[in-house]
């Protein structure tokens, strides 16, 4: 038998890495992201993102709680070990929240305001992709054999 391409029998440790970094660095921004709009006072907020002034507070609110799970979920249930599904479930759940982002932008004429939103769409989906077939986390106890 030939040698594997790269010379290592081991398998490559980029794809587990890589979705450890994009969850984490997607967990920064939906946790920044749900407590900034939570804490923020609406008028100020309004002041960076205008639609945050043209759009029910309770609309608001509720966006930064689904952010705020959303950055919670993307990261712990894998970093506990406990439930790690669940992490799949929120970066799927991440992908839709800036679906509807994108697609409320689009209904305002925000459309310049989207490219940020499609990267997190990219970056949610390859979390998803990556933990849900190609790196699963392994629940607490599961010895990976079966």
């Amino acid at each position: 038998m030939s040698a594997p391409i790269g010379g290592s029998a081991s398998p490559s440790n980029a794809l587990p890495i890589s979705l450890w970094v994009v969850q984490v660095l997607l967990a920064i921004v939906f946790v920044g992201t749900g407590f900034w709009k939570l804490l923020t006072p609406v008028p100020k907020l309004a002041a960076v993102i205008p639609w945050a002034g043209q759009v029910p507070a309770g609309f608001l609110y509720a966006t930064g709680v689904i952010d705020l799970c959303g950055g919670l979920g993307i990261v712990l249930p894998s970093l506990t070990r406990i439930k790690p599904g669940l992490t799949v479930l929120a970066a799927l759940g991440c992908a839709a929240l800036q679906v509807s982002a994108i697609v409320f932008h689009f209904s305002r004429g925000e459309a310049a305001n989207t490219p940020f939103n499609f990267l997190l769409v990219a970056l949610s989906l390859f979390v998803f992709w990556g933990r849900r077939s190609r790196a699963p986390i392994q629940p607490q106890g599961a010895t990976g054999q079966g």
